[in-house]
């Protein structure tokens, strides 16, 4: 009886597991961000970067932060694609996260690694601006 009892748990977390839908490239991303209307989170990671490993693997991937940004049109962009890079502003190190209008226009930039808690506050102030939630 134990066993189906385990398989019927871990079942059942795969059926409810969510993860982020990440577009595949930044103009992709902006088009689909006009035409639903949607805001656009940017994670802007390094190849070798470990910081941007752990901020993608660990806060990225909490359920409470993958609901939060179930709202937004996300999309990675390695910081050595200098084409996706010209239509971003300009980042001192990476990981670097844009919030940003369909229009480009920045909403908010969180730069660096960022817990999972931390992160989760970093939200509040956008959502104040935007959706005036408090």
């Amino acid at each position: 009886m134990k066993p189906l009892i385990l398989l019927a748990v871990l079942f059942g977390h795969l059926l409810f597991a969510v993860d982020i839908v990440w577009q595949k490239d930044l103009q992709h991303a902006f088009e689909v961000a006009q035409r639903e209307n949607r805001l656009l989170m940017v994670f802007v990671e390094g190849e070798h970067c470990r910081w941007c490993k752990k901020m993608r693997y660990r806060t990225l991937e909490d359920e409470r932060v993958v609901r939060k940004l179930s709202r937004f049109v996300n999309v990675r962009v390695d910081e050595a694609d200098k084409e996706a890079m010209k239509d971003l502003p300009a980042i001192q190190g990476v990981p670097t996260i844009f919030f940003l209008y369909p229009n480009k226009e920045v909403i908010e930039t969180a730069m660096g690694y960022y817990r999972t808690d931390d992160f989760l506050s970093f939200f509040k102030g956008i959502e104040q601006k935007v959706w005036q939630v408090k």
